[in-house]
């Protein structure tokens, strides 16, 4: 079984990747679970991709091992895709989801149900090796709803539908098969599994 280190300190993006590439002998650490310390990257890249790749140069530089990072975000067609890249800073770097997303729909209230899609965007980094970088992106369209809803998922996942259901109220083989991140990672795996081949 080989052991990938993640380079994020989000739980549930951990989870998320593993639970995709498993079938792969796949194991997802995060370099913290290895007593290294990735410490503070400054993700100054223009698209999701350059980010994921900054993420990943960074991790695999001090780890020396398989590193994946990724890059994700909403891109909100009435906010002239905003907040995008700057999905996890957008109101503020200590701000938290809710706040995001309250800020978000504050923004949005008198855009009409017509105008309010979406997508969702992944960038996926895969540095094997000091000579082989592996990128995709994946992308899921939706629209953003008025409210939040369900309980499940996490970020702007309670406003985010896809056929009237919220990512937070899927489940996550649901969420796996429609979601961004699944994408990126399903386009990753094939990559990886034609290398082994």
């Amino acid at each position: 079984m080989s052991e990938f280190i993640i380079a994020t300190n989000n739980k549930n993006k951990v989870i998320e990747i593993e639970r995709i590439l498993s079938p792969l002998g796949i194991t997802a650490v995060t370099a913290g679970e290895r007593g290294i310390d990735l410490g503070d990257v400054v993700e100054d890249g223009d698209s999701f991709a350059a980010n994921a790749y900054i993420k990943a140069k960074h991790a695999f530089d001090l780890c020396h091992t398989p590193v994946i990072a990724d890059d994700s975000g909403l891109c909100v067609d009435a906010l002239g895709g905003r907040p995008g890249i700057f999905s996890a800073r957008y109101g503020g770097e200590d701000t938290s989801y809710l706040d995001k997303i309250g800020l978000l729909l504050e923004e949005m209230k008198d855009v009409p149900d017509s105008e309010r899609t979406a997508h969702f965007s992944c960038a996926v980094c895969c540095i094997l090796d000091e000579s082989t970088v592996i990128e995709v992106e994946g992308r899921c369209e939706g629209e953003i709803a008025h409210s939040p809803s369900g309980d499940g998922g996490f970020g702007y996942d309670p406003i985010f539908t896809v056929n009237g259901k919220s990512f937070a109220s899927l489940s996550a083989e649901e969420k796996d098969e429609r979601s961004h991140r699944g994408n990126a990672l399903r386009m990753l795996r094939e990559k990886l599994m034609q290398r082994s081949m």
